[in-house]
């Protein structure tokens, strides 16, 4: 088989003199390379049905953290609490999905894009997890603390698809994020909770591989747990570039 070429979508950027930038962190494509695959940033401002000759060679689709969604997109109001926001890459990024599943390709959303996939697929989110969820600790634990800091653990379900990828039911993590899941989607199946018991990780059933976690993996590369989870995906990115 062929190494499988990962998609990652990438946030808009200013350059230091002042520039327009598309780009991800070199986390994220550490991660995949070491992991086996070949990552591939894909243009924010390209219709999804244009990128079709390089969707097809494609082996997965990683989306990405970044800015908050759009409430819209989930039919809630903008209020204070919300961050910045892309419009442009929300809708791109939403075209990518019903694509990418359409064409069965495996795909791995981490914070934003955990949130993404929920929103896509008709789910909510909480625009401050903070001030909107009882009981809520601190998970925005950025920019004054490293990217690595263990927040919190997550309790995954026992004999679950993540368990069996981590090899772990009570992993910590980092806690980059003031969103998260609201209502989940019908279609996607709950695999981890926070301490207060809201959703940390998803899978989309009876799928190649469909997973999205809350926390930011690729920041975590230094656990065995974290490398499986990109080895996981990868390796399904392998299966379907080779069929």
């Amino acid at each position: 088989m062929s190494t499988p070429l990962i998609g990652l979508t990438p946030s808009r950027l200013d350059t230091k003199y002042g520039l327009p930038a598309q780009g991800v962190m070199q986390a994220y494509m550490h991660s995949v390379q070491t992991a086996g695959g070949i990552p591939v940033i894909l243009p924010l401002d390209m219709p999804v049905p244009a990128l079709a000759p390089l969707l097809s060679r494609l082996g997965g689709v990683i989306f990405t953290g970044g800015v908050d969604i759009h409430p819209r997109h989930y039919h809630t109001p903008m209020d204070e609490r919300m961050g910045s926001v892309d419009e442009a890459r929300d809708q791109m990024e939403l075209d990518l999905f019903a694509e990418a599943t359409r064409r069965g390709l495996p795909f791995l959303g981490i914070c934003r894009g955990i949130q993404l996939v929920n929103v896509a697929l008709g789910g909510t989110l909480y625009t401050d997890v903070q001030t909107q969820h009882p009981g809520a600790h601190k998970h925005d634990f950025y920019p004054d603390w490293p990217r690595s800091y263990l927040a919190h653990p997550v309790r995954v379900e026992a004999g679950s698809t993540l368990a069996r990828i981590l090899g772990e039911t009570e992993p910590w993590v980092n806690s980059l994020h003031h969103q998260a899941i609201r209502d989940l989607a019908a279609p996607l199946r709950p695999l981890a909770y926070a301490p207060e018991g809201f959703v940390e990780a998803v899978e989309l059933p009876d799928y190649p591989f469909g997973l999205g976690v809350q926390w930011h993996p690729e920041w975590l590369q230094k656990h065995a747990s974290m490398r499986n989870l990109f080895r996981a995906f990868v390796a399904a990115a392998e299966g379907e570039n080779g069929r």
